[in-house]
C-alpha cells in the first residue's frame, strides 16, 4: 500500500506530472518539481492508440508475436523437461527403478538427482545471466540459450540408445545438466525481461501480461499433454520435440528487438513520436518532469 505508481505511468498515462514528481522525490531523495507544457485544444498524442489498432500491430505486432511465442514455447520445454527428468534417470539407469524402491528411498533418489541439477546448472545459469545481460544483450543470450537447448537435445536424443550404456550414463547427466544451464542462461530469464521493456508506457503491463499468459498456457502443456505424451512415445522420441520446440523459439526470438543499452521511451517509440509531434504542431505537448 505505500509502494508508489512508477513515474512513467503517472505521467504519461494518468498525466499527474505533479504526483509523478513527489513520488519520485521520496524515490531519488531530491527535489523535483514538474513542468507541464501546454497541449493544443484536441491535439492528439503520437501514441495515443490502442491495444491490436492497426498503429499498434504495425508499431508492435511482431513483438509482442515475439514476446508470447518464445514464452510459450520456452515453458513447454521447460515444464516438461522438470517433470519428467525422473522418468529419464531411471531410463538411463542413474537413478533405481521405482518398482525396486520404498517410497522413502524414491522421494530421496529423486530429490538428490533433482538438487544435484539445480546446484551445477539451473542457478548457475541465473548468476551467469544476471552478470552478462548488460554486456551481451537480451536478444543475444536468449538466441544462445535457445541454439545450446536445442543443440544439447538433439545431442541426447539422436544417439539415445549410446547414453543409455552404463559407462556412458554420467555424460548424458552432464549434457542434460547442460540444457538447463542455457535455458536459465538465456530464455528462461529473457522472456520476462523483454516484454517489460519493449512497448509503450500504456500497454506494457497489458502485453507482458499476454506474454506471461501465453508461456503460462506453455507451461500445462508440457505438463500435462507432453507428460502424457512421453509415455506413449518414449524418452527418446520426446528429446526429439523438446530440440523441435526449442528450435522454433530460436526463430520465433528474432522477431525480439534489441533493449541493451535504451531506455523504455527509445524502445517503445515514444520519443521519436513525441518528436514528431513536435516538428508537426511548432510545440511540444508532453510532461516533463525537472530537478529544482
Amino acid at each position: 500500500m505505500k509502494m508508489p505508481e512508477t513515474a512513467r505511468y503517472t505521467a504519461l498515462v494518468a498525466k499527474d506530472a505533479k504526483q509523478a514528481a513527489a513520488d519520485m522525490s521520496k524515490v531519488l531523495q531530491v527535489d523535483l518539481e514538474e513542468e507541464r507544457q501546454l497541449e493544443k485544444p484536441g491535439e492528439k498524442r503520437g501514441n495515443d492508440f490502442g491495444l491490436f489498432t492497426t498503429k499498434f500491430l504495425s508499431k508492435h505486432g511482431l513483438h509482442l508475436l515475439g514476446t508470447a511465442s518464445t514464452w510459450f514455447l520456452l515453458d513447454i520445454a521447460f515444464y516438461s523437461q522438470n517433470l519428467f527428468q525422473k522418468d529419464i534417470f531411471s531410463a538411463i539407469g542413474w537413478i533405481p527403478k521405482a518398482k525396486t524402491m520404498n517410497a522413502l528411498e524414491e522421494v530421496y533418489s529423486i530429490a538428490r538427482a533433482q538438487t544435484l541439477i539445480a546446484l551445477f546448472s539451473t542457478v548457475p545459469g541465473y548468476w551467469f545471466t544476471v552478470a552478462l545481460i548488460d554486456k551481451m544483450g537480451r536478444f543475444r543470450i536468449q538466441l544462445m540459450g535457445f541454439f545450446f537447448m536445442t543443440l544439447f537435445m538433439f545431442a541426447l536424443a539422436i544417439p539415445y540408445h549410446h547414453w543409455t550404456l552404463p559407462n556412458n550414463r554420467i555424460g548424458f547427466v552432464i549434457m542434460y545438466s547442460l540444457t538447463f544451464f542455457f535455458s536459465n542462461f538465456g530464455p528462461n530469464a529473457t522472456t520476462f525481461v523483454v516484454p517489460a521493456e519493449i512497448f509503450p508506457a500504456r500497454l506494457r503491463s497489458t502485453c507482458h501480461g499476454i506474454s506471461a499468459a501465453s508461456g503460462k498456457a506453455g507451461a500445462m502443456v508440457g505438463a500435462f499433454g507432453f507428460l502424457y505424451a512421453a509415455d506413449a512415445i518414449g524418452v527418446q522420441k520426446s528429446l526429439i520435440i523438446l530440440g523441435v520446440i526449442s528450435f522454433l523459439g530460436m526463430l520465433f526470438t528474432f522477431l525480439v528487438p534489441e533493449s541493451k543499452g535504451k531506455s523504455l521511451e527509445e524502445m517503445s517509440g515514444e520519443v521519436e513520436q513525441e518528436n514528431g509531434n513536435q516538428i508537426q504542431g511548432g510545440q511540444q505537448s508532453n510532461t516533463e518532469i525537472r530537478i529544482a
